[in-house]
């Protein structure tokens, strides 16, 4: 269901409507009963561009109102993680709409990911880019989603060979790039730089410690209720 929200897709997984999906990560702890595909995940070892922190000030330890895109799970929690546990503070948090106009009329930063977070208009605001946010606090990458099964369904899943398909999606890529280039906010170099160098689709050592790290402070921070250990599907 390649069209469908990441947040959607955890619901479908969560629901049984279907065995596999590219889920936020942070549902990993949230859903029972789930596995997750080896390899291949949707992150960055520094700045990833599509999830940023808007703020009408330079320094954030002014910051004291948030509104968060309710579009968005794994980085409505590192947000928190960032303001509690490297900026030792607590603002007021807001579940919006990803509108920064409306965001903004009463806050003091807002949460943005995807199209929106790439549409900020310059020099109206100051960008803080989430993922080299984490990697200056934590010197890790950091994974936003992963494909996860159900643990059900591993036998068939198991079979698929995910990494085979996504070095298949980047070996055509300026046939990407040509598809969506109507439908972004930058030019076709740019979104090249986007999916080869600000996101990576494969999960390596610093993005593993990084995930790891993500929910020891997502547990400490009472922002989930386990921290189960990662499993991994084996064929």
């Amino acid at each position: 269901m390649t069209d469908t929200a990441p947040a959607r897709c955890a619901d479908l997984l969560a629901g049984g409507h279907v065995e596999a999906a590219l889920v936020p990560i942070i549902e990993y702890q949230r859903i029972p009963a789930v596995r997750l595909v080896p390899g291949v995940c949707v992150g960055s070892h520094s700045a990833v561009r599509s999830v940023v922190l808007v703020s009408k000030h330079d320094d954030l330890k002014n910051v004291r109102r948030v509104a968060l895109d309710d579009s968005s799970r794994t980085s409505q929690a590192l947000v928190k993680i960032i303001f509690r546990e490297f900026l030792d503070l607590e603002p007021q948090w807001e579940s919006c709409n990803p509108d920064l106009e409306a965001m903004m009329v009463s806050n003091d930063a807002a949460l943005l990911i995807g199209d929106p977070a790439m549409r900020i208009p310059e020099k109206s605001f100051h960008v803080f880019d989430l993922a080299s946010l984490w990697r200056r606090f934590t010197d890790t990458g950091f994974v936003f989603a992963m494909w996860m099964a159900r643990e059900s369904a591993l036998e068939q899943i198991s079979t698929i060979d995910f990494a085979g398909a996504r070095d298949e999606g980047l070996d055509q890529i300026e046939k990407i790039i040509a598809q969506c280039a109507d439908d972004l906010p930058l030019a076709p170099e740019e979104i090249k730089e986007y999916l080869t160098a600000n996101v990576t689709f494969e999960i390596d050592d610093s993005l593993e410690r990084g995930m790891r790290l993500y929910f020891d402070l997502a547990r400490k921070h009472g922002l989930i209720d386990n921290n189960n250990p990662l499993q991994f599907i084996t064929s």
